[in-house]
């Protein structure tokens, strides 16, 4: 159920995704949602490390990895893990539905040599007989983030990306070791520092590692630091930044929904209506109706 999903290679798979990253700016993970029919796969290299989780019905796969032949009866929420620049090669017979997380091998590189100070861990194949609840909550949560967020899930994908492969690495690795501790918080000059930035960049996508840099952190260290220190996570202090901003201008009576929405990085009015009433509790045209009552 492997495919190979990058701007100058062919999609090997008869059929386009149902739902796919391609468009949305991410760096270091990629999603595709595909639901299929009976297919043959042909024998092919994939140069990212690939993770396919099955989200359909019961099926009978045939597959070949580095010459390794294996049939398993692949049953819902079973994760397969084929690392990159392996052979690969895959039959079912009947219609099946699966998620592929795709990362790049130089992203695996990096994470592993900051949260486990070795840059030489190498990903284990297993070959769909794994049962990971984990992977499988992610795969779904990046799906959501793609439907709900769009463009704008940059910073969430980069910050699910650090965690999956810390889990992976840990569980699925030549050589699993222990995460080092992370200790403290950051200072106040480091917090203002970043709090500048996300103010002074609400109206574009921010990355997870520049957000890191700013405190010279890794990102997986950032990340956990930024949950550690608010009880969220960038991706929804972000969020929670641009609808401060979002009341601020409607505050100031001069400027459209759709204006405001685009001025504080939302892709789209319905995207920014989601986001305002999940955390304030009404749409933006309610607020924008109680304040001008209340002048």
């Amino acid at each position: 159920m492997s495919n190979l999903i990058q701007n100058n290679l062919p999609n090997i798979l008869p059929q386009p995704p149902v739902l796919a990253s391609h468009y949305s700016n991410w760096k270091n993970i990629h999603f595709a949602h595909f639901r299929h029919p009976a297919c043959d796969v042909p024998e092919h290299i994939s140069l990212r490390h690939t993770l396919c989780i099955n989200v359909g019905q019961p099926v009978r796969l045939e597959q070949t990895i580095d010459q390794q032949h294996k049939v398993v009866d692949s049953k819902l929420g079973d994760l397969a893990i084929y690392p990159a620049c392996l052979s690969q090669q895959f039959r079912w017979d009947q219609e099946t539905e699966f998620f592929n997380l795709f990362l790049e091998p130089s992203f695996l590189t990096q994470v592993s040599y900051d949260v486990f100070g070795s840059d030489r861990l190498e990903l284990i194949p297993h070959l769909a007989t794994l049962s990971d609840p984990f992977v499988q909550q992610i795969g779904f949560a990046l799906k959501t983030s793609l439907e709900i967020d769009g463009k704008n899930s940059s910073l969430y994908a980069d910050a699910i990306a650090h965690a999956l492969v810390v889990h992976l690495l840990a569980r699925y690795s030549s050589n699993s070791r222990q995460t080092k501790p992370i200790a403290g918080g950051f200072s106040q000059a480091q917090w203002q520092r970043i709090v500048d930035f996300i103010h002074a960049n609400l109206d574009r996508n921010i990355h997870l590692a520049e957000l890191a840099g700013i405190v010279q952190f890794s990102p997986y260290h950032f990340a956990h630091l930024f949950k550690k220190s608010t009880n969220t996570s960038p991706h929804q202090y972000l969020i929670y930044c641009r609808i401060e901003r979002a009341k601020q201008l409607m505050l100031m009576g001069n400027l459209s929904i759709a204006a405001i929405a685009q001025a504080v990085g939302f892709a789209s009015q319905g995207h920014f209506t989601y986001h305002f009433k999940r955390l304030i509790g009404i749409t933006p045209k309610v607020f924008l109706q109680q304040t001008q009552q209340e002048r």
